[in-house]
């Protein structure tokens, strides 16, 4: 029973491009399951998949497809919740309008994750996770991570609106994200920042791009931006003083009193000097740790 669960559950999500049917697909083949042909697909946003699989009518989602497919499973949403606790995701398997079982998928934690988190927490930034995950499920994982919050639940426009409250409390917000779900809240950000193991759509949505989905990489982009800011006002401040002093003495301020006149071949090389210092000062860019 539990191969044919997982046969026609991988052979639904054959057609989806959520990170979770991957999952459920590359179970299957590990197991050497032989996947049959999905007709009649049907992807249903924010909770699950739809489609025939052997003339069955297969569904596999999360608790608001069981809601809306009006079936009640109350004894599996209660084993589920046990999971849930461990950090898994659960998704219901419904076969001919009745509960078959549930599947648990846990995404583990990158080694880099919990660095990341506590380099963005030492450069004063807040933590959200945004998920249309279980409560429960998200609360494991934020807390084994040290979150600051967790907001799940939610359907994938809701994440834009999450994103809009917090930027209307006066925060300025990073998205990071790599789903298709994310691409609306990416976009509304003020910094988006997609993982390039992602999406296609969500890299299009996003102002940053991190090539291998590390997320310290974050750190490493507010680092380099921070001392771009600085860098930027030093040469502002730089500009500022030649000019101040240069402009001056080459329209003739120092000429009725001392009689000195700016050579053009000074002003030239005191350009020139100008410039050069403004480049040399942007280069120590390269040296930042990051």
């Amino acid at each position: 029973m539990k191969r044919e669960l997982l046969r026609l559950s991988a052979s639904l999500e054959r057609g989806s491009e959520h990170p979770l049917a991957a999952a459920i697909v590359a179970a299957a083949q590990d197991r050497a399951i032989a996947l049959a042909k999905a007709e009649s697909f049907e992807s249903l946003t924010g909770k699950g998949v739809k489609g025939r699989i052997d003339g069955r009518s297969v569904g596999l989602g999360n608790r608001a497809l069981l809601d809306e497919m009006n079936i009640k499973a109350a004894a599996f949403v209660d084993q589920a919740e046990k999971l849930r606790s461990d950090g898994q995701t659960m998704m219901f398997v419904v076969i001919d309008g009745q509960p078959a079982g549930f599947l648990g998928v846990a995404d583990p934690i990158k080694q880099s994750t919990p660095v990341a988190i506590r380099e963005l927490h030492a450069n004063g930034i807040r933590v959200v996770m945004l998920t249309g995950d279980n409560r429960t499920t998200a609360q494991a994982v934020a807390s084994k991570l040290n979150i600051d919050e967790v907001v799940a639940e939610i359907l994938p426009n809701e994440k834009a609106e999450v994103v809009k409250r917090f930027q209307s409390e006066g925060h300025k917000v990073a998205m990071a994200g790599d789903g298709i779900n994310d691409a609306p809240a990416l976009a509304q950000a003020d910094v988006g920042i997609a993982m390039g193991t992602g999406a296609d759509i969500a890299m299009q949505s996003a102002g940053v791009t991190l090539v291998k989905g590390d997320l310290r990489g974050i750190v490493r982009a507010i680092k380099l931006s921070r001392a771009t800011m600085r860098n930027i006002k030093q040469n502002l401040f730089f500009a500022f003083v030649y000019n101040s002093i240069g402009v001056p003495i080459a329209a003739g301020v120092l000429y009725p009193v001392f009689g000195l006149l700016l050579s053009p071949m000074i002003a030239a090389a005191a350009m020139s000097f100008s410039s050069v210092s403004v480049i040399g000062n942007a280069l120590r860019l390269r040296r930042v740790k990051l």
